[in-house]
């Protein structure tokens, strides 16, 4: 689809690197990015990098701030402070309407236009284009091109949506709950699709979910926001390593140091505990390293360290 036209302030200047190495450009890249509605910060303090050419989970409760950030990523907000580079160029920059697309959680169309003449559009509006991605997604869900778009269910405007923002072919794709409304059958088959993407192009994608299980084997880089914070960013691999999960008796106490549980819950006799640790733990603990929905519950769960987050009266979208 194509991207809005407000641009984002510009940013810093970016150092050359020094002699003899080469800068990796990143897919996106946050400085001290924030924004502020109605004197509340969505997003504050926010300084991430997500290497191109990776498939970035953002997760987090709702209000947490996902939204703002790909919205600031696809140019339809400006921050309020900070600096947003993607790909190398300011968010918003005109450059970039051609590199990236952008799938919102409302799945803006329009709904006088048929399937087939939206199709149309993008194909038109767009300096390349694969026609038989396009359609092989709409095809999968078996939709009729001449079905208006008014007249379809929530789960086939996001077929649609999708269409148009893999057939440009973009470097960056930026997904906000892209699967919220569809069946297990079609998240299955579009997740492949984007996976598929990933792999034979090199595409970057950055997409935000509430379905956690969804993300399970198809991301890996992860970004966790919790009230406008980055709470947890990196590499999912790495970060997987340095955590384990403990399972032994309550009556042992903590397992080690309480700075490094993320959270610890009690069931009967039994102690289960998250903890940021990549060594062995002593005492009767069974030690494993946590999958990703076991990290992701456990940091949900826990309490975060008030000086990482904003204050309570702060809002977020």
């Amino acid at each position: 689809m194509d991207d809005p036209t407000t641009t984002a302030p510009a940013s810093a200047p970016v150092q050359d690197p020094p002699q003899g190495t080469e800068r990796q450009v990143a897919a996106l890249e946050a400085d001290g990015l924030g924004r502020n509605y109605r004197g509340g910060w969505a997003l504050r303090g926010c300084d991430v990098a997500v290497p191109a050419g990776r498939i970035c989970g953002v997760v987090g409760p709702n209000g947490a701030g996902k939204s703002t950030l790909l919205s600031l990523a696809a140019g339809q907000l400006k921050p309020t402070e900070g600096t947003l580079r993607i790909l190398g160029a300011p968010a918003g920059a005109p450059e970039l309407r051609a590199r990236v697309a952008y799938v919102p959680q409302d799945k803006p169309l329009y709904p006088g236009l048929t399937v087939a003449e939206t199709l149309r559009m993008g194909r038109e509006l767009n300096p390349v284009w694969d026609e038989a991605l396009s359609q092989q997604i709409i095809v999968q869900g078996e939709l009729n091109p001449k079905a208006r778009i008014g007249s379809l269910s929530g789960g086939q405007r996001t077929r649609v949506c999708l269409a148009l923002a893999l057939g440009k072919l973009p470097d960056l794709l930026l997904l906000d709950e892209p699967m919220a409304d569809l069946d297990p059958l079609a998240r299955h088959q579009l997740m492949g699709t984007l996976m598929s993407a990933a792999a034979e192009r090199g595409t970057s994608i950055v997409l935000s979910s509430h379905i956690l299980p969804e993300l399970d084997g198809v991301i890996d880089h992860l970004l966790l926001v919790q009230r406008g914070r980055v709470r947890l960013a990196g590499d999912l691999e790495e970060i997987l390593d340095g955590h384990r999960l403990l399972t032994g008796p309550a009556a042992q106490g903590a397992p080690v140091a309480a700075g490094s549980v993320v959270e610890q819950r009690v069931s009967g006799r039994r102690a289960v505990a998250l903890v940021r640790t990549g060594e062995p733990v002593d005492g009767e603990w069974e030690s494993e390293r946590p999958g990703l929905e076991d990290l992701l519950l456990g940091y949900l769960r826990a309490p975060a360290d008030p000086d990482d987050l904003n204050d309570p009266n702060e809002v977020a979208a």
